[in-house]
């Protein structure tokens, strides 16, 4: 199991009033996302327990570009994966930051 770990700055506070969402199930190779938020400021957390170890730049790559073009500013997203692919990463991440900005 690898743990990894990324802080990073976003362009602006993720919108929406949304607490806290849990997107995803581990099973399978999928991944669970579970976000929250965290502070006022443009600051964004990354956790991530993985079974699949020495994948740390694709990770590093992935987080990165969600962060571009999400700017979940204020939110710390801490994931269990079970081994998914690059593209349901971000899919995880991108519904878990909609959760959050659509909950009333």
């Amino acid at each position: 199991m690898e743990t990894l770990s990324f802080s990073l700055r976003a362009e602006r506070v993720l919108r929406g009033t949304g607490r806290q969402a849990i997107v995803g199930v581990v099973a399978s190779g999928n991944l669970e996302v579970l976000a929250e938020r965290i502070e006022d400021g443009t600051g964004c957390r990354v956790e991530v327990s993985t079974a699949a170890e020495g994948f740390g730049d694709v990770w590093k790559a992935v987080v990165g570009d969600f962060v571009e073009r999400v700017s979940p500013g204020g939110v710390c997203f801490s994931i269990n994966d079970g081994g998914a692919r690059p593209d349901t990463v971000m899919l995880r991440l991108m519904q878990a930051a909609r959760v959050l900005e659509s909950a009333s």
